[in-house]
């Protein structure tokens, strides 16, 4: 099993999707408003932004609550890249216990964005059951 695809539910699909390829992901299906589809530049992951729908009670969808990680083979570097580009960051590149450097931001809908550099250690740290 892969995970290959992410989907966003949005209800600023067009800022989403540029703050999306300011980071790097490119545009491979367009039909903004409602929806469009990204590609990673490493690997062959895909993101993908869909208009929230209206709830029954005429309610829209706010925030997934979720963290969106993206690995960066030189994570300062990307961060300086992406703050001279204007990409404003609510933590810059620290170095973590857990033997991952992580950078952390916010697209427009509040998800948290982290982009870190984890190396070997992402699926086979010191502390990997079965060693």
């Amino acid at each position: 099993m892969n995970l290959n695809q992410v989907t966003i539910y949005s209800d600023k699909t067009n800022e989403t999707v540029e703050f999306y390829e300011r980071l790097g992901l490119k545009r491979i299906v367009d039909s903004l408003p409602r929806y469009a589809r990204l590609e990673c530049p490493d690997g062959d992951s895909t993101l993908s932004v869909h208009e929230a729908e209206t709830r029954a009670a005429g309610s829209v969808p706010s925030s997934n609550d979720i963290t969106l990680y993206f690995e960066c083979e030189d994570l300062d570097a990307e961060y300086e890249c992406l703050t001279a580009l204007g990409l404003e960051f609510t933590e810059p590149p620290t170095d973590r216990p857990w033997l991952w450097r992580e950078a952390y931001t916010n697209d427009p809908n509040g998800n948290r964005i982290c982009l870190y550099h984890a190396g070997q250690n992402r699926l086979d740290p010191p502390w990997k059951l079965g060693r």
